[in-house]
């Protein structure tokens, strides 16, 4: 007797369409609300906080870093904001956060003061480590403990490197120092006289400065007033009586 083989069910086809609606209505709903998130306040810049500015004011660091209020705040890159930011040649370092909805903080850091000029109307000038120049009136800068430059042409090529010198020497190597002048020569075009507080007369380079500081300050702490050559060779001569009586008076 043969048994009877059970009747298989074809299974049901899976309902492909109720996926298909499902994702058309995710998809304009995305659609929709990216359009109105786009179009609302809160995808814009509504605020930008600059901190840590003396020598450039705000506009200045919005407009290097294409800023405005009412751009898009998503699609405003930190990484690239602080790149525009620090073309400013008196910017060393900028950090960019994003605080939604909107806020964008930017903390500058500026390059350092490492020198002081007059103008020839006599307004006082920063000259900061970037070889920047910069018109300042703010009280506040101490100049006492910066040299004061004289005598410099604004197309000195000798004088962006001075400043990129005195920048990488520690400051209180150069407390002593009140004035540097150039006086080229063949041999050395970058060749500087420095004039200290304690009445030394230096002669050195820019090249060599930063070399030669310690030999300077090192003379400077044990022997009397006088001049110092810091070249190839290093001399030092004591001021006769005279000449020290014409250091004083000056």
């Amino acid at each position: 007797m043969q048994s009877q083989m059970p009747v298989l069910k074809e299974p049901e086809p899976k309902k492909k369409g109720n996926k298909k609606i499902i994702a058309i209505i995710v998809i304009l709903f995305l659609a929709i609300f990216s359009i109105i998130f786009f179009n609302s306040t809160l995808s814009k810049i509504t605020e930008v906080q600059i901190t840590g500015t003396q020598f450039v004011n705000g506009a200045e660091v919005m407009s290097a870093a294409g800023l405005k209020v009412g751009d898009s705040f998503v699609f405003s890159s930190a990484e690239e904001i602080e790149n525009k930011v620090t073309t400013l040649n008196t910017i060393n370092k900028a950090v960019v956060t994003k605080h939604f909805p909107g806020i964008i903080k930017i903390a500058v850091t500026e390059y350092s003061v490492v020198a002081f000029e007059f103008d020839n109307s006599g307004e006082l000038i920063a000259l900061l480590a970037s070889g920047a120049s910069i018109k300042t009136t703010n009280d506040r800068i101490q100049i006492m403990d910066k040299p004061i430059l004289t005598g410099w042409s604004k197309d000195d090529p000798y004088k962006n490197e001075l400043m990129k010198q005195l920048a990488s020497i520690d400051s209180t190597l150069l407390a002593d120092i009140s004035e540097i002048a150039p006086i080229p020569s063949v041999a050395f075009p970058d060749r500087i006289l420095i004039y200290t507080r304690t009445k030394f007369e230096v002669t050195t380079a820019v090249s060599l400065i930063r070399e030669k500081v310690e030999a300077m300050n090192g003379v400077i702490e044990t022997q009397a007033p006088g001049k110092l050559t810091l070249l190839l060779a290093d001399t030092y001569e004591p001021f006769n009586r005279e000449e020290m009586e014409n250091t004083e008076t000056e």
